[in-house]
């Protein structure tokens, strides 16, 4: 069958290999900015450079790229414009340069325009496969209802009952997927003549309200299932206003609460007909101490996650959702008093390795990409601080909001379920919104943590990638840049009184803080224990309440917190010590860093199953070698928890807002 051309493959055709060495791209639309654009666009060998911020751009213009360009072998390089003209570039960049425009004006030219510069370049693949059921030019409005339908696959003015309601609410919050602003408001506004009495502007856009809004009910379903009477309480006593009882019964909903409560989305509660309640579906959402309970959860998890795992084409989105499910199924394995039988263990040492296979695949393809997507979600950790840079606005816009960024050191994705669990213990209160970003690789504080301060990729941060005495000052010049007012920073925080930190946040001039956290990070280097150890440590030192003091601290100054890491850890197998002296300028148990090529293919050909990774976003004399797998560069033998190398559970790690209750 003939290839049906996708609209990748009309913006593709623009970059062919060896046409011009040197492309301008204006791409207002962010064309450029998909996955799979840009996946292809380096499989064909060209680089891309987006040009945002001037100095920073000459910088990596001339250190990296202009050598590159003299090359006869280089395919191109793709300068990036998100702007309608691209007359602000150098103009000696211009001169030597063939020019290119994109838009989707250009591709949906049926559509509304400012609708559909709302969505992600992710929803355009969905957009393009339906845009021709678009048969006349449509307006704002039926441009939002035919991208809901399309696009997300959300028809609201068929949702006719409170089960259909709540049924269809599932479908969209629980792929955690992004739906623009706009047509949240859409939703309720078509909603909201059928269904006056639920919180529409609040479940409908915020995937944290509606757990919230389902969690506060879930009890009173399950008093009604078991006959107790005077039970239903009133709406006004809910932090989510709305009916009180839901139809959570109901086939179609059924389906996802199972998955709900397995992925700790929702959290079960305990009843007085505890026992009576294990004997049907209702069980998943009933706390119980019953080891049967226990192992069928995990049972449900490991099947989640076999089922979700993605592929090498997958969108990262499919990733952060699939080690959110394995974080969970190394929680679970790992908590107190528990011990995965013989069976568990085959089925989670089996699934880690069709992951580990899958996700390196994944990792050769796509990570190079992901630098270059939208900082708004957040995908990489330096694109952490742009967001909360939107947050603040100017010093001039929005002066009262404050902002905090705590870096907990090391807290791996499985590690931050621990915590999380011990938070929602002590603070029941508080709303946590979860999201996951990549970290920077090689995943060493230095390189990553860094990039989160710097706001900017380690290629433009050479002179300090080995150490991180700079750190305080990236993190000021950054946001000087931003042009907001006071700013402060403190690291080596962890277990010790906050005397320092409340002095620090006091002043109520000051717009954004930064602290470390590095609790994690001590307790996995002396880890000798494994991960089995590292959540025992990690949940002795939430339970203690100093991570939740630092929060209600923040709180009570009215700041907006949200918590991060630098980077995860993972248990690794020794395969050797590589006997090279001092030419390694990092000597990492997962990883070595050489300044020279030469140096890192000599000890590469003693561990050639080693990954020789590339130097995108680094420092050209900045090159990785990585251990293989779950090894590590110490002695056979050995285990050791370590960082450094591109395992998800050292690369993908959380980044998490937290608020007070109501």
């Amino acid at each position: 069958m003939p290839h049906e051309a996708s609209w990748q493959d009309s913006v593709l055709g623009e970059f062919t290999p060896g046409v011009s060495p040197l492309t301008v791209v204006s791409d207002p639309d962010g064309l450029l900015r998909n996955e799979g654009v840009l996946a292809a666009l380096r499989g064909r060998g060209f680089a891309l450079l987006p040009f945002e911020d001037a100095i920073a751009f000459r910088y990596a213009y001339e250190s990296h790229y202009r050598p590159m360009l003299r090359e006869a072998s280089f395919p191109g390089l793709v300068v990036l414009v998100a702007a309608a003209s691209a007359d602000d570039l150098p103009y000696d960049i211009l001169a030597n340069a063939r020019r290119v425009s994109l838009s989707l004006a250009a591709l949906f030219p049926r559509l509304d325009q400012t609708v559909l510069r709302t969505l992600a370049p992710d929803d355009w693949d969905a957009l393009h496969q339906s845009h021709a059921a678009a048969t006349m030019i449509l307006g704002e409005s039926a441009t939002k209802d035919f991208v809901l339908r399309h696009v997300f696959g959300l028809q609201p003015e068929l949702w006719s009952s409170p089960a259909a309601l709540l049924a269809a609410l599932l479908r969209r919050h629980y792929p955690a997927r992004r739906i623009p602003a706009t047509l949240n408001e859409r939703i309720a506004q078509v909603l909201r003549p059928l269904f006056q009495d639920w919180p529409l502007d609040r479940i409908v856009p915020d995937r944290t309200a509606f757990l919230g809004f389902l969690q506060e009910r879930w009890p009173i379903f399950l008093d009604a299932r078991t006959q107790r009477a005077g039970t239903v309480r009133e709406g006004d006593v809910f932090a989510y206003p709305g009916p009180s009882l839901l139809p959570f019964d109901n086939a179609d909903v059924r389906v996802y609460m199972d998955n709900l409560f397995a992925e700790g989305l929702l959290r079960p509660v305990a009843h007085p007909h505890a026992n009576s309640l294990r004997k049907t579906w209702l069980a998943v959402g009933v706390r119980s101490a019953q080891p049967a309970d226990g192992a069928a959860r995990l049972q449900r998890l490991l099947a989640l996650a076999s089922k979700a795992l993605p592929g090498p084409d997958a969108p990262h989105g499919r990733w952060f959702h699939f080690a959110s499910v394995w974080a969970n199924v190394v929680a679970l394995a790992h908590e107190p008093n528990r011990r995965p039988s013989a069976s568990e263990e085959r089925k989670i040492d089996g699934l880690r390795t069709r992951m580990d296979a899958a996700f390196a695949d994944w990792l050769r393809g796509r990570y190079a990409g992901l630098a270059n997507l939208p900082p708004v979600p957040p995908v990489m950790l330096h694109h952490v601080s742009r967001l909360l840079a939107r947050q603040v606005g100017s010093a001039g816009k929005s002066a009262s909001k404050r902002i905090a960024l705590i870096v907990v050191d090391g807290l791996a994705l499985d590690q931050w379920a621990v915590l999380r669990q011990e938070l929602a213990t002590q603070r029941p209160g508080w709303r946590i919104h979860e999201q996951a970003v990549f970290a920077w690789v090689p995943t060493v504080t230095s390189v990553s943590r860094q990039a989160i301060f710097a706001g900017a990729p380690p290629l433009l941060f050479p002179e300090s990638i080995g150490h991180t005495n700079k750190e305080e000052a990236l993190w000021r010049r950054f946001w000087n840049n931003e042009n907001v007012g006071q700013v402060a920073y403190l690291k080596g925080l962890g277990d010790r009184p906050f005397d320092d930190v409340a002095a620090l946040v006091e002043p109520p001039g000051l717009r954004v803080v930064g602290l470390v956290v590095d609790k994690v990070d001590r307790i996995m280097h002396g880890m000798e224990l494994g991960t089995a150890g590292m959540h025992n440590q990690v949940r002795q030192w939430a339970a203690l309440g100093h991570f939740a003091t630092l929060l209600d601290l923040l709180f009570a100054e009215g700041f907006r917190v949200y918590v991060t890491s630098d980077h995860g850890n993972v248990e690794a197998a020794g395969c050797g010590r590589p006997n090279e002296g001092a030419v390694a300028d990092l000597r990492g148990e997962r990883v070595r860093v050489y300044s020279a090529e030469g140096l890192r293919r000599n000890v590469a050909q003693r561990f050639p199953e080693a990954w020789q990774w590339p130097a995108d976003g680094l420092p050209p004399d900045y090159l990785p070698l990585l251990a293989s797998g779950r090894s590590a560069f110490v002695g056979e033998g050995e285990r050791v928890v370590a960082h450094g190398g591109v395992c998800i559970e050292e690369l993908v790690v959380p980044f998490v807002e937290v608020a007070p209750g109501r």
